[in-house]
């Protein structure tokens, strides 16, 4: 699967209000950990800036994070310079998913 071009993060609230903590999996051969700031005080949408690590600590990406929820679907838009550079969906109980722009999603 080297070369796809396909990742995921899965998040969850972070400890803090408006904060959401992520692990991340790309082509199943990086990962980590992730923290973004700057979301709402209550919820999920919004609008945040996520760094995001590789296992070992060391900084890997951040991106500026836009979550819209409508009904039970909720998309996930990831912004570098105020480009979008992937999207991604969750619809119901399913798992996100992610694909980068480069792709043709």
């Amino acid at each position: 699967m080297k070369g796809s071009n396909i990742g995921f993060a899965l998040y969850g609230r972070g400890e803090e209000a408006g904060t959401l903590d992520a692990r991340w999996s790309y082509e199943n051969a990086w990962g980590g950990s992730g923290h973004a700031t700057g979301g709402p005080e209550e919820g999920f949408a919004g609008r945040y800036h996520i760094r995001y690590f590789h296992e070992n600590g060391e900084f890997s990406d951040e991106y500026d994070l836009e979550i819209e929820r409508t009904g039970d679907l909720y998309e996930a838009t990831w912004l570098v310079d105020g480009e979008v550079s992937a999207v991604g969906r969750r619809y119901g109980g399913r798992r996100p998913s992610r694909c980068r722009m480069a792709q043709g999603c």
